[in-house]
């Protein structure tokens, strides 16, 4: 009964423009603003770091790969090289004396710089050959960074995170690392959601739907598709430095493998191409729903309501995680953001139904 949008005016530019012009909309999302703020005193560290903080940061990992595929139409198969190449240049950074908070804008740039000279690639080439482009990215940066002992120390070495601090803060409790992720995930949050209604954002959408039409039109899709790799490998690098010190804090080639890239490809895909919230519920699906079964599974073998092996359960997450997966493309090929959206509607006209077109 109070998500109506009734009562609401648009006299003035701002209210017309605004992100949440639904008060309902408001108020969810200053319920789940406290609740984030409020995570370090509600959750226990378990729970913190284990689940909350991965999801941050996947999440904003997604955010940025929404950009590229989702907004600009361009395919990238090797963004977990990205999220590589800034985790070595901020632990290197950090260790030659340089502030954290340049650190992170260098592995921005470095990931920006390398993720921009691959996508030169989209120029000229689409679909399945700009597939192979990026793979190439991504096991040309894993060869390097293995066999090059200046970067990763050797293919079996281990690069420990240094002590930082961001704003004079240090980065070491739990709460802290957690606060950290979740700034830089809402400020990729609030750039893509403005991105979306500025000039910017309009020239990759019709770069994405079609670059000869928007070429006719005055947009340069030239210039846009390098823009768009260049922001998303920016906001990549930053995420992947994020990654490396307030998760991992010891980082090594094999937590940046083409499989991950896989996972965050599936991501935006299952949460919904080009939808801010469908990051956020993508990577929730992709990175807690194993976890979450596994955890379901064995809790009901213990108490003898599921007489099977260990093995069998260590399996049979993947097979429920499988098949949603394959339910979600085929039901909902939107994601879970049009799932979300679907019920949002029909609150806005319930319970007269009939009134939705």
């Amino acid at each position: 009964m109070f998500y109506r949008l009734s009562g609401i005016k648009h006299t003035r530019y701002a209210s017309a423009r605004a992100l949440w012009p639904i008060p309902t909309d408001r108020r969810i999302l200053y319920v789940l603003g406290a609740l984030a703020l409020l995570a370090p005193v509600l959750l226990s560290d378990l729970y913190l770091t284990s689940y909350m903080l991965p999801w941050l940061i996947w999440t904003a990992a997604a955010l940025s790969l929404t950009l590229l595929m989702g907004m600009a139409g361009q395919l990238h198969f090797g963004f977990a090289a990205v999220l590589a190449i800034g985790a070595y240049t901020s632990i290197h950074l950090t260790r030659a004396g340089i502030p954290f908070e340049l650190a992170l804008l260098g592995a921005g740039l470095s990931s920006a710089v390398i993720g921009s000279a691959f996508g030169a690639a989209a120029l000229r080439v689409k679909g399945l050959y700009l597939v192979m482009a990026t793979l190439s990215m991504q096991y040309l940066v894993e060869w390097v960074i293995v066999n090059v002992p200046a970067i990763s120390g050797g293919a079996q070495a281990t690069l420990n995170t240094p002590d930082v601090r961001f704003l004079f803060v240090p980065l070491q409790s739990d709460a802290s690392l957690y606060y950290m992720a979740l700034l830089w995930t809402v400020v990729v949050t609030m750039l893509l959601l403005n991105i979306r209604r500025s000039s910017f954002g309009r020239a990759l959408v019709a770069v994405r739907d079609k670059d000869y039409a928007a070429a006719v039109i005055g947009v340069n899709p030239v210039r846009f598709k390098l823009l768009a790799f260049f922001v998303s490998s920016f906001l990549g690098g930053v995420t992947g430095a994020i990654l490396a010190f307030c998760y991992y804090q010891a980082v090594t080639p094999e937590q940046f493998g083409f499989n991950v890239s896989i996972q965050l490809v599936a991501m935006v895909l299952v949460g919904g191409l080009g939808s801010v919230i469908g990051a956020y519920l993508g990577a929730g699906f992709v990175l807690l729903l194993p976890i979450l079964l596994t955890n379901l599974l064995a809790g009901a073998a213990q108490i003898d309501w599921l007489p099977i092996s260990f093995n069998l359960i260590a399996h049979i997450p993947l097979m429920v995680y499988g098949a949603l997966i394959i339910g979600v493309i085929l039901f909902e090929p939107l994601g879970l953001a049009k799932i979300y959206d679907n019920l949002r509607k029909y609150f806005l006209v319930w319970p007269f139904r009939h009134t939705q077109s």
